[in-house]
């Protein structure tokens, strides 16, 4: 699976390794391209979940606010509900394309 934002993957996970909540795909910390993600100030809690760290992303010179977040130290509970740790996943706004399935890690997307 892969997190597209202006034609450049900035994610890349097997899709076994993404986690679904809530409809959002979360992709694990270490699929996230280096340097993309800048921390945001902007503030969340969720009632389930708990604290959100909001990310911009950084592409070129250009940050694209708030487009990304995460849950660094979800809930014990919230772990439970969903079934996996998903502390430090990062899910994506809907700006960012989300493709399904085999797709090429680098490279022209079609």
């Amino acid at each position: 699976m892969q997190a597209v934002f202006e034609g450049t993957v900035i994610a890349n996970a097997d899709d076994a390794d993404v986690v679904v909540i809530e409809g959002n795909r979360y992709f694990p910390p270490t699929s996230v391209a280096e340097g993309v993600l800048q921390d945001s100030p902007t503030p969340y809690t969720c009632p389930w979940k708990g604290e959100c760290q909001y990310y911009s992303i950084r592409l070129g010179e250009q940050d694209h606010k708030d487009l990304a977040w995460a849950y660094p130290h979800p809930y014990p509970t919230a772990i439970e509900r969903v079934g996996v740790d998903f502390s430090g996943y990062v899910a994506f706004d809907r700006a960012v394309t989300i493709r399904e399935g085999d797709v090429p890690e680098e490279g022209a997307l079609p």
